[in-house]
């Protein structure tokens, strides 16, 4: 610690200021005030990082303003505003696709932002409902959504922190939002709407509004007003058409009847033509057979060229108006765990930009934990005792760091076969990542895990 600049007064009282701004009113949403209509910008003197205002170390990439390989705007650190527009189309342009991992604690996503690193390339963290009432604590009460709503913002503040030291563009984006949890919803965009006010951007990138089981107008009415809402501050909306089946995070979509669950080319167009004219800053969660969770195969038809087919359509609707690439809409794929590798990269072909991972890396992590306890199972029974001698102490195996780090591990191994499968890989020109150095190894008691 004493090797670590000091933290000036001001800076961390400027940075406790911004963090109880945005979480004042968590139990009143309207509590927060809407800042006037005006372009998303992030002026020289509102730009700072986290590092920065905090007076955090910030060496090597994470000192980087920009990547070799990357347009001007994409930085380490969250994106927002025009910045990740720049990015997503970055990926459209080059025909791959971003990995969006689902997260519920910050050891989560440690590992999504070093598997990131690891590939060199962007990565895209969400949070759930569900998850983020998880991490703000199970014991906290939720009523009014308050837990969900101050543990997204939590998750926020430690991937702003986190990201740039990993010298790595990260989209934070939230998950799936029906409409009985849009005041889950409307309290983050109230904290991004408070964040813009002390730093000329939004608290986070994206939200996902999901009306798919609503009638067709009111889904796009409501997302229209989002997005007419989030776009003056350069907030991106995800909406969704059609209905992903399985289940996922406490929504069962198993019997939704077939038809459901692939999206009609006239209906994306409509998706189109309502929010167009508001803003560019919105994606589709178009229905193509998608099914969250993992099941056996034949049990799953997806068909991309569903995609295929809406970017053709829309493209002929807009005639000389349509862009030079003929896919005038950004795709997004849900229920990504356990589909072919075929499926997802034609499915990229087609514009899908953002690829949704939780199923598969909910199992990586567990089955980190999983194998340290098969291989120090007798180390694990007691505080004192083990097969090295009953007076022998086991706490460097129950340490919970260790198994932790273990299912750390395991989950940036599978994330590095999504990043293969997505094509997402040495996209940001930064090489290869360094070896971590001054940290816990066996010479200091810890595991090598």
């Amino acid at each position: 610690c004493n090797q670590l600049p000091s933290l000036k007064y001001h800076t961390i009282m400027k940075f406790a200021t911004v963090a109880c701004a945005v979480l004042v009113g968590l139990n009143n949403v309207n509590a927060f005030v809407t800042p006037s209509a005006k372009a998303f910008t992030r002026s020289a003197v509102l730009k700072e990082q986290i590092a920065e205002e905090l007076g955090l170390p910030c060496e090597d990439e994470c000192a980087m303003s920009s990547y070799p390989n990357m347009p001007e705007s994409v930085h380490p650190g969250v994106l927002t505003g025009q910045a990740q527009v720049d990015l997503l189309n970055h990926a459209k342009e080059n025909g791959y696709a971003i990995p969006a991992v689902n997260c519920v604690s910050s050891s989560g996503i440690n590992a999504c932002l070093e598997a990131a690193r690891k590939n060199d390339a962007p990565i895209i963290i969400q949070f759930s409902s569900g998850g983020s009432q998880f991490y703000g604590g199970k014991g906290l009460d939720n009523k009014n959504y308050a837990a969900a709503i101050a543990g997204a913002v939590s998750g926020a503040f430690h991937v702003r922190t986190m990201a740039e030291q990993y010298g790595v563009p990260v989209i934070l984006h939230t998950d799936h939002c029906a409409k009985k949890l849009l005041p889950w919803v409307d309290g983050l965009i109230a904290a991004s709407e408070r964040y813009y006010e002390a730093h000329g951007e939004p608290l986070f990138s994206s939200h996902m509004i999901d009306l798919s089981e609503e009638p067709l107008e009111e889904n796009l009415a409501i997302c229209k007003d989002y997005l007419t809402r989030m776009s003056k501050i350069g907030l991106l909306l995800e909406m969704e058409l059609g209905i992903t089946g399985g289940e996922e995070d406490g929504v069962n979509n198993e019997d939704v009847p077939e038809e459901d669950l692939y999206s009609k080319p006239e209906e994306i167009y409509e998706v189109y033509e309502t929010l167009h004219p508001v803003s560019n800053m919105y994606t589709i969660a178009a229905a193509f057979g998608n099914v969250h969770g993992v099941y056996s195969p034949g049990n799953v038809r997806l068909e991309p060229d569903i995609l295929d087919r809406a970017q053709d359509y829309i493209t002929e609707k807009l005639g000389d108006a349509a862009p030079e690439d003929k896919k005038p809409v950004k795709f997004v794929f849900h229920g990504g765990s356990g589909s072919s590798t075929e499926d997802i990269q034609r499915s990229i072909g087609f514009g899908v930009i953002k690829m949704n991972i939780d199923t598969d890396t909910q199992w990586s992590y567990w089955e980190g934990i999983k194998n340290f306890e098969a291989k120090y199972h007798d180390y694990l029974q007691t505080q004192i005792g083990n097969p090295e001698g009953p007076d022998k102490p086991n706490k460097k195996y129950y340490d919970p760091r260790e198994c932790m780090r273990a299912a750390e591990v395991q989950t940036v191994d599978r994330l590095g076969q999504a990043f293969a499968d997505l094509k997402c890989q040495n996209i940001l020109g930064l090489g290869m990542m360094d070896e971590a150095e001054n940290v816990l190894g066996p010479r200091r008691g810890g595991l090598p895990v």
